[in-house]
């Protein structure tokens, strides 16, 4: 009887074999994996060279393992077991605490930091510093300030950070705004802070900046889709809820306009096609852009903003537009910063280094 179990056991296995190699040979092969937000390694082309320098068994491995049959779902099982049964404190260096997931983001990097000061101080250097700009600081705190200390994760001196970029940065004027947050102002899927709560930030930095502060009753708050899933959704592959996405809409910023400088084409504040990609909160000012200026016809001053931003600064800047007759924005992952005398001129504007802890840290894609 147990040699007949035996071997019912090792027919289903093999059988189990042959159904997931025939899946994987002969179903079309994804191009994307919308949880992991990333492209999907596809069949390698075959070549004797390939085949003898080894690349092409090293691609196929890569192959196989992201075209697995049912990939997702043995993804989350994985980190199930991982969480409940093995008790580890994180899935792919992605927590979950009271339903909120962060990134272990440990220790500070003094090195990453330091390069982006000097980053930045290039900047300041060829552009600003013989102009009467007045040039502020904002860094804004992760999602680990709030979240990772007070419940036994590592986390990263943030103090230090803030003085050190202030220490590094003397000709800027520092924005604290970590005491105008608190965890719930950020999504618990995602990297990023929810719009429909920056006002206060706004304010803060405003106030800061000499210009006139966005109030609440300025702005309609609007659902864009209540299926929102955050990166570290796909990240982590653990079950979680999918949450609502808001803009903040007023007549000011239905008259303001887009221009997109590596496009030449105007568009508008928010983008709607966005919200069908593989990252919604892209509808902020189209996502990851090099170069935008965003002009507000209706602005009872001549002033100009200049916003060196990362990610952060999408759901952000909108809400600073009514001070300003144009606002823009330089994203310096995308752009060199020699390149910039081509496309602006530097004659007194004001100027906001806003850039996130996570991108301080981690500062190599500064270009």
């Amino acid at each position: 009887m147990n040699k007949k179990l035996r071997n019912a056991g090792i027919v289903a296995l093999l059988l189990l074999w042959m159904a997931l190699t025939a899946f994987l040979w002969f179903s079309p092969p994804k191009a994307l994996s919308v949880a992991e937000r990333r492209p999907l390694q596809q069949m390698p082309e075959f070549s004797l060279e390939n085949l003898v320098n080894g690349s092409f068994m090293g691609k196929f491995e890569e192959y196989t393992l992201d075209q697995f049959p049912l990939r997702d779902g043995f993804r989350r099982l994985k980190s199930i077991f991982s969480y409940n049964v093995l008790q580890q404190q994180d899935n792919n260096g992605i927590y979950v605490q009271d339903g909120y997931g962060g990134k272990l983001e440990y220790p500070l990097n003094s090195v990453s930091v330091s390069y982006a000061q000097k980053r930045f101080s290039h900047i300041y250097e060829t552009y600003l510093k013989d102009t009467d700009s007045k040039i502020y600081l904002c860094v804004v705190p992760d999602k680990g300030y709030y979240l990772a200390e007070d419940n036994g994760y590592p986390a990263m001196d943030y103090e230090k950070l803030f003085a050190d970029m202030s220490a590094g940065m003397p000709w800027a004027q520092p924005v604290d705004v970590t005491q105008t947050l608190e965890i719930t102002d950020y999504y618990r899927t995602d990297t990023h802070w929810r719009q429909e709560k920056l006002v206060k930030v706004a304010q803060r930095l405003c106030d800061a900046m000499g210009v006139t502060p966005p109030k609440e009753a300025d702005f309609t708050q609007t659902l864009v889709t209540q299926d929102f899933y955050g990166v570290y959704y796909g990240q982590a592959a653990l079950p979680m809820e999918s949450e609502p996405l808001y803009i903040m809409e007023s007549q000011l910023l239905s008259a303001c306009r887009v221009y997109n400088h590596e496009t030449g084409k105007y568009g508008h504040i928010y983008d709607m096609e966005k919200l069908a990609g593989l990252d919604p909160y892209d509808v902020y000012l189209s996502g990851p852009q090099a170069l935008l200026t965003i002009e507000n016809p209706n602005a009872t001053t001549e002033k100009e903003l200049i916003v060196f931003r990362d990610s952060f600064g999408s759901a952000l800047t909108p809400l600073l537009v009514q001070g300003y007759q144009r606002v823009t924005l330089v994203d310096t992952r995308y752009i060199h910063p020699t390149l910039l005398s081509q496309q602006l001129t530097f004659d007194g504007q004001d100027v906001l280094f806003l850039y996130s802890t996570l991108i301080l840290n981690n500062s190599a894609s500064l270009k």
